[in-house]
């Protein structure tokens, strides 16, 4: 993995962009669960998907962060019923851009990081 000074600047952009849009969607999920009053077991699936990536995220790892891209499509799926449900909830609204981000931002890391590292070496 290359230090964060060597990563192209549209690679930082769209790893900082990727890790807000995390957080978003990790705090949107909190929220949810804390409004409801979800039992356990929720919390186990609403939040374990997103935190089973936290630390390859982190780390940077080109891996990991494709397949947060793949189980976010999970969260895309159930955003979207959602906002059929209520399509004036802001914060579905909200959840919806960020899972999106998540998928796109990460594409585009994944992407410019390989082909920085290809150029170099």
């Amino acid at each position: 993995m290359k230090p964060w000074s060597e990563l192209s600047k549209r690679a930082q952009v769209a790893y900082v962009f990727l890790v807000v849009a995390w957080s978003v969607l990790l705090l949107y999920q909190i929220g949810i669960i804390a409004v409801y009053g979800e039992p356990w077991i929720v919390w186990v699936g609403r939040l374990g998907p997103l935190l089973l990536f936290a630390f390859g995220l982190f780390e940077r790892r080109p891996r990991s962060i494709i397949w947060l891209c793949f189980v976010s499509l999970m969260y895309f799926i159930a955003g979207v019923e959602r906002l059929f449900a209520t399509p004036s909830d802001w914060l579905a609204w909200l959840a919806m851009d960020a899972i999106v981000s998540i998928f796109v931002a990460g594409m585009l890391y994944v992407r410019w990081q390989s082909r920085d590292q290809r150029t170099e070496g």
